[in-house]
């Protein structure tokens, strides 16, 4: 009874880690390798401290690691296979019928993007920050 305990409070940590989109997406771009705080913001189009406070999060629960190379500091994903099950999990977004026809044609439209090899991200092609996933910069 007890490793119950501990296996699903360790799995709802991680969740609870994870549970922002700006986390979510912040995985899905190392999932192409290490980066900067300066990359990954301009990607996310947020502040470069509202993403050094999610990769501190993010470090915190192992999720990611980072390295120093002089005042430079890259982040990388800890464990690679993270990427993929995030992948996995749109399948139970997908199957809420009820969510809208732009809702699944953005996941859709994530889950091609993802599941392609990955090469360096280019920051000039990401969306707003509101827009939905998947979709491309006017």
């Amino acid at each position: 009874m007890a490793a119950r305990i501990v296996a699903t409070q360790e799995l709802a940590e991680l969740l609870s880690a994870l549970a922002h989109p700006h986390r979510v997406r912040i995985v899905e771009e190392l999932r192409a390798g290490e980066h900067d705080v300066n990359f990954l913001a301009e990607v996310l189009q947020v502040s470069h401290s509202r993403v050094s406070q999610h990769l501190a999060l993010l470090r915190s629960h192992h999720i990611v690691r980072d390295r120093r190379d002089g005042r430079h500091v890259f982040y990388a994903l800890s464990q690679p296979g993270l990427a993929p099950w995030l992948l996995e999990g749109l399948a139970f977004v997908e199957a809420d019928l009820a969510r809208s026809q732009d809702v699944r044609t953005a996941l859709e439209a994530a889950r091609t993007l993802w599941s392609e090899p990955t090469e360096a991200a280019d920051p000039s092609q990401a969306p707003p920050q509101d827009a939905p996933l998947g979709s491309k910069p006017t």
